[in-house]
């Protein structure tokens, strides 16, 4: 059986607001790149029939992706988002790749297992775009809340049909929670969806993605994948295990922080 070629694409911004230079900051002694891209080459090898390069508009985020082994594709640095990058980086390529993953140059504690069920889930069934979630369990819907009293613009959640159908996501804490006390003595897990910000796409929805406007809701929530539901495209939510280490993504200095005493407290997910 032939399987589809994939391609996963690391973008990498070196012109950050509240951290220049990210992805060259080190964490535990590697850098933010270089541990995202060893994710990314796990997971490559995991999926099979898959390549790895890395998206940046910078010179000097280009050259160290080249010292640590990585394939490097030069984006435009007006293009304003990380699925506008990676239509861009597939693009680029002698060859199209058919399914496409968006991996985010700030996120090294993504389970490479994680990127590959979305290449699974994509090969498998019709679905435009794939996308991971997991359900939170009442302490961790707890610390949502209260995460989300200083911090309204950070974590998404996710409605999602009995098929897995992604409905809706957003920066709201959705659903509400009519009689919550009665849905806390039914079991240890609460009827909210988190997602986790990574993405599959079929190279058709992506290059769909990148030439259409950015929609309403998408404006509204900051929440790019709404440009899709919004179009009509279909998303796949993938269910997997929370994270334990728990950080969506590095974005201030204090993240930095933050990387580096999970790894200390959990363990170094770094694949070796």
């Amino acid at each position: 059986m032939t399987i589809s070629p994939a391609l996963i694409v690391v973008p990498a911004r070196y012109g950050s607001t509240r951290l220049p230079g990210k992805p060259l900051l080190p964490i535990a002694g590697r850098t933010l790149l270089e541990r995202v891209h060893a994710v990314a080459r796990a997971a490559a090898d995991l999926a099979g029939g898959c390549a790895v390069v890395v998206a940046t508009d910078d010179a000097r985020i280009a050259e160290h992706a080249r010292q640590i082994g990585a394939e490097v594709a030069m984006t435009a640095a007006e293009l304003d988002s990380g699925s506008s990058r990676a239509c861009a980086a597939a693009r680029s390529r002698g060859v199209l790749p058919e399914l496409v993953i968006n991996l985010q140059g700030d996120a090294p504690f993504v389970p490479p297992a994680v990127v590959a069920g979305l290449i699974a889930t994509l090969r498998e069934g019709g679905a435009d775009v794939a996308t991971p979630v997991y359900r939170l369990d009442w302490e961790r819907l707890e610390a949502l809340r209260k995460h989300k009293e200083t911090a309204p613009f950070s974590g998404t959640t996710c409605i999602r049909g009995a098929d897995g159908r992604a409905l809706w996501f957003s920066k709201t804490i959705v659903p509400a929670l009519r009689d919550e006390a009665k849905l806390r003595a039914a079991g240890p897990l609460s009827p909210v969806w988190q997602h986790m910000g990574l993405y599959g796409y079929r190279m058709a929805a992506l290059d769909w993605f990148a030439a259409a406007p950015q929609s309403a809701y998408e404006v509204l929530e900051g929440l790019e994948q709404l440009r899709f539901l919004e179009g009509g495209r279909s998303i796949a939510t993938v269910e997997v295990a929370p994270p334990s280490h728990a950080m969506s993504g590095i974005d201030t200095p204090a993240d930095l922080a933050l990387a580096e005493e999970a790894i200390a407290r959990l363990g170094d997910p770094f694949p070796a």
